[in-house]
């Protein structure tokens, strides 16, 4: 799995799998924070979440998004806060599970296109398929399994040459993958909680990983079909 190498330019890529890392500790940690204390005060770490997640997506292309851009990456989030302050349920707590892969999307967003309607239908497809393994796997701990993944994925990329040109990337994805297992398990088990906390953040990790994969594997935006007589389009 190469989460992280999204787009063309082989030398200005967002690091797909650090804002997974990043993700899985963030939402990890929103989720337990849910029991002790208010929504509202687990605002700010939701709002620092988001920024260091864009900063994974955008931040190493060396290219500020534009404004449609980075409101189309918030509005989301800041519309389901609404639904969490109305005390309709913590779902923004949940679109931190796509918000990774929906970076990825945004960041291909050519400013003379469009997103397609069929990638966004996709999308929140796998945005639901994620948060049913999510809230299920605490009755099928398989899907937590994830969570161990996620230090040995920047590892195995290692053996490419390509990555093991971008050291700084690599340094920091093994020590945010580490971190978020770090963070997973150092949580307590609250009293009369269903599950572990290293549970939830495997439920993510699987989650995210899964829904950043399919839109790493998404075709560029800006990309032109070339033909087999070298003809581009």
């Amino acid at each position: 799995m190469t989460l992280g190498d999204a787009t063309p330019n082989t030398d200005r890529r967002p690091w797909a799998f650090a804002a997974v890392c990043v993700m899985v500790a963030s939402l990890t940690l929103l989720r337990f924070g849910m029991t002790q204390v208010p929504v509202i005060e687990l605002l700010p770490g939701y709002v620092g979440a988001h920024i260091l997640i864009g900063a994974c997506i955008f931040g190493p292309t060396g290219k500020l998004p534009s404004l449609r851009q980075a409101v189309v990456f918030l509005f989301p989030g800041a519309l389901l806060v609404v639904l969490a302050l109305l005390d309709l349920g913590f779902w923004c707590g949940g679109w931190l599970l796509g918000l990774p892969a929906w970076g990825l999307m945004l960041s291909r967003w050519a400013s003379v296109k469009a997103l397609r309607a069929a990638d966004v239908l996709k999308f929140l497809g796998l945005l639901v398929l994620g948060l049913a393994v999510f809230a299920f796997n605490i009755i099928w701990v398989i899907f937590s399994l994830g969570l161990f993944l996620l230090p040995i994925i920047p590892l195995v990329r290692l053996a490419y040459p390509e990555y093991r040109a971008r050291p700084l990337q690599a340094a920091v994805e093994v020590v945010l993958a580490v971190a978020a297992v770090m963070v997973a398990f150092a949580i307590p088990t609250p009293e009369g909680a269903w599950s572990s906390p290293w549970v939830y953040a495997g439920g993510a990790a699987t989650a995210g990983l899964m829904i950043a994969y399919w839109a790493w594997r998404l075709p560029g935006r800006s990309q032109r079909r070339q033909l087999n007589n070298g003809a581009i389009v």
